[in-house]
C-alpha cells in the first residue's frame, strides 16, 4: 500500500473534509522537529504515525504533547510511548529504550484515534515544552499532497531490509517502525509431506516466488511432534535455517488442530518452544505462532495458555514476534458464533503480539471478511493460514472470494501465509500431484489453480518502506 504524504506549517491551516484528509509532515519549532501522517482512516476512527526529530540538545527523558483542534479527537490506543489526553491535548512520554534521544535522533510513534464530524490535524507539537518549529522538506502553509513508495533495494531480501520486525499498534513493523506486510506460503504437514522442503523448492520459494515468509506447520497430534519430540524440532530449526540462508522468514507453526484445546498440549509447547526459542534467539528471521487453530473451547482458556507459553518465548527470545490463536478455528471467534470483542475486551497480556485470523474463502465471505475489517483497527491481525478452497481443504477454487480477501489484507497490510505448499491431492494445495518427485516449483505445468493465482500475488513488488 503506498504511503501519502503531506506538508503543514506549525500554525493551524484550514483543512478539506475527513474523507480527504491524507498524512501530513509538520513543521514545528527551533529544538524538534515532527512528521505526522494519517496512515488509514475510516468512519469515526483513524490511525496516525508521528515521528518526532530532536534538533537541540541531547535529552533523557521526554513528553511529546499533540494539540488537537478540539476535544472530539481522542487518542484510544498508542505505541511506542505512554499516551494520555487532557481535554484537546494529546502527550505521549517515552519509554525506556527511547528515553534518550541524541542532537538528530529520531523516533516514531503512532496511534489509533477516535473523532466526531471531520478529522481536522494537530495544530501543534511541543517537544518537553518546546513547540517543533524545525524546518521539514517543505515549508508550505496550505496542505499539499503527495504519494511516494520505496522500492526494495535490488538485490536485497526481505529480512536483509526489514530486519528483526516488532509489532507497533496494529501493526507488524520492520527495523524502521515502519507498517509492513509479509506475503508467503505453508507448508503442509511437514510429518507427510516432508519430501516438498529442499533446495529446490525453498530456492523456487524464494526466488521465482519471491516469498517473503515460510510457514513450518509442525502438527502435534496426528503422526507429529507428540511421536518423535527430538526429531520434529530439529527438523523445525532446519527449515528455519534454510529460510534464513534464502532471507526469508521463518514461521514456527505449533499446529493444534484435534484437540481443539491448546492447554491439552501446554507442557509440549512449553518444551518445544523453549528449545526452538534457544536454539535460535539471536535470528533475526523466526516469528512463533503458538496455537494454530483453537476450536470447541472459551476464549479465556485460550488466553491463559498464550500466557504461560509466552513467557517461555521471552526467557530465551525476548524481541521476536509472537502470534496467538483465536476461537473458533483462529476466527476470532466468528465460526463458533462470537466475534472480535472477546480479545478486543480481554487481550492477552503481553507485548508485542498479534493474533491469527484463518480463513477458507469459498466457505468464509462477506461477515468474515467485516470481521476482520473491524478488529484490523483495534487488534494487531495476521492470517498465518488460509485457503482458496473450502474450509476442508477441498472442493471448489474460489477466485472471487480469493481476490476479494487478498485485496482486503492488502487494504489493511495484514499479512498472510497461503494453505500450502505441497503437492497434496487437494484443491487448497499449490502444486500438482507428483511434482514434489522432481525439481521444478516454478513453471505454470505444475501448478493448480490456487498455486497460479497466489504465486502471481506473491511475486508482485513488496515495496517495503526504509525510511
Amino acid at each position: 500500500m503506498k504511503r501519502s504524504t503531506a506538508v503543514l506549517a506549525a500554525c493551524a491551516v484550514a483543512l478539506g473534509s475527513a474523507a480527504t484528509m491524507l498524512p501530513t509532515a509538520v513543521a514545528a519549532a527551533q529544538g524538534c522537529k515532527v512528521d505526522y501522517a494519517v496512515t488509514s482512516q475510516w468512519s469515526g476512527g483513524f490511525q496516525a504515525s508521528v515521528k518526532v526529530t530532536n534538533l537541540g540538545d541531547p535529552i533523557s527523558g521526554w513528553s511529546l504533547t499533540v494539540a488537537f483542534p478540539n476535544s472530539s479527537q481522542r487518542v484510544t490506543q498508542g505505541w511506542n510511548a505512554t499516551w494520555t489526553q487532557s481535554g484537546s491535548t494529546a502527550t505521549a512520554t517515552n519509554v525506556d529504550w527511547n528515553r534518550t534521544l541524541s542532537t538528530g535522533a529520531s523516533t516514531d510513534l503512532g496511534f489509533v484515534g477516535s473523532y466526531s464530524g471531520s478529522n481536522p490535524t494537530p495544530t501543534s507539537f511541543a517537544l518537553n515544552g518546546v513547540a517543533c518549529t524545525g524546518s521539514t522538506t517543505s515549508t508550505s502553509t496550505t496542505t499539499t499532497t503527495t504519494t511516494t513508495t520505496t522500492n526494495p533495494p535490488v538485490g536485497r531480501t526481505p529480512v536483509e531490509i526489514n530486519g528483526q520486525l516488532r509489532v507497533c499498534g496494529v501493526n507488524l513493523c520492520n527495523q524502521y517502525n515502519r507498517p509492513i506486510q509479509l506475503r508467503g506460503m505453508s507448508t503442509h504437514g511437514i510429518q507427510w509431506f516432508d519430501k516438498c522442503y529442499n533446495n529446490n523448492s525453498l530456492n523456487a520459494l524464494a526466488t521465482d516466488w519471491k516469498s517473503d515468509l515460510f510457514r513450518i506447520a509442525m502438527y502435534v497430534q496426528e503422526q507429529g511432534y507428540e511421536t518423535n519430540p527430538s526429531g520434529f524440532t530439529s527438523r523445525v530449526n532446519s527449515l528455519v535455517d534454510m529460510a534464513e540462508a534464502r532471507g526469508m522468514y521463518a514461521m514456527i507453526d505449533f499446529h493444534i488442530l484435534t484437540p481443539g484445546d491448546p492447554n491439552f498440549n501446554l507442557d509440549r509447547a512449553k518444551t518445544f518452544f523453549a528449545a526452538v526459542a534457544q536454539r535460535n534467539a539471536s535470528k533475526k528471521n523466526v516469528i512463533y505462532e503458538i496455537a494454530n487453530e483453537p476450536n470447541g473451547v472459551s476464549w479465556a482458556s485460550i488466553k491463559s495458555y498464550a500466557e504461560q507459553v509466552i513467557p517461555v518465548i521471552r526467557a530465551a527470545d525476548p524481541d521476536a514476534v509472537v502470534i496467538v490463536g483465536t476461537r473458533a478455528w483462529s476466527s476470532l471467534g466468528v465460526s463458533e458464533g462470537s466475534s472480535e470483542t472477546e480479545v478486543i475486551n480481554n487481550p492477552v497480556n503481553a507485548t508485542n503480539i498479534m493474533y491469527a485470523f484463518h480463513f477458507y474463502a469459498a466457505s468464509h465471505k462477506d461477515n468474515y471478511r467485516a470481521a476482520v475489517s473491524r478488529a484490523a483497527s483495534r487488534l494487531p491481525l495476521f492470517v498465518t493460514e488460509f485457503g482458496t478452497v473450502l474450509a476442508t481443504g477441498g472442493g471448489t477454487f474460489d477466485r472471487t472470494s480469493t481476490i476479494a480477501w487478498l485485496d482486503l489484507l492488502d487494504q489493511l497490510k495484514i499479512g498472510y501465509a497461503n494453505w500450502t505448499y505441497s503437492d497434496a491431492n487437494e484443491s487448497s494445495a499449490a502444486f500438482r500431484p507428483g511434482t514434489c518427485n522432481g525439481g521444478d516449483y516454478s513453471s505454470s505445468g505444475v501448478l493448480t489453480e490456487s498455486g497460479a493465482l497466489l504465486k502471481s500475488r506473491i511475486s508482485t513488488t513488496d515495496n517495503f518502506p526504509t525510511s
